[in-house]
């Protein structure tokens, strides 16, 4: 599964932005989708993640600001970002996870990456 990214700009502080994920079609159902953020010189964190039923997790330092929604049949998931602040400065990175089964029938999950959009918070 292949992943775009895009969406990603510079804002000031207060402001709002929405970054959107599509992954490519393939023979592998998505189910997790998610985003992920990298500041400079920091690990990179999860941002917010929503399951195939709609099911969402959010860091602390999000909730009430982000919203993560999705659209199953374009397989393409999407971050509300409101109310930004400059240390949500960051490149932001999108993933999913896919099943397949192999010849024997067998689950195969996978873990796929976007590209990475660049997030910057003026203040």
């Amino acid at each position: 599964v292949q992943l775009q990214a895009s969406g990603g700009g510079l804002v000031q502080a207060g402001g709002s932005l929405r970054l959107s994920c599509a992954a490519s079609r393939s023979t592998s159902s998505i189910t997790d989708m998610g985003w992920y953020r990298q500041a400079p010189g920091k690990q990179r964190e999860l941002v917010a993640t929503i399951n195939s039923g709609g099911s969402t997790n959010y860091a602390d330092s999000v909730k009430g600001r982000f919203t993560i929604s999705r659209d199953n049949a374009k397989d393409t998931v999407y971050l509300q970002m409101n109310s930004l602040r400059p240390e949500d400065t960051a490149v932001y990175y999108c993933r999913a996870s896919s099943l397949r089964y192999n010849d024997y029938g067998e689950p195969v999950v996978s873990g796929s990456w976007g590209q990475g959009t660049q997030v910057t918070v003026s203040s």
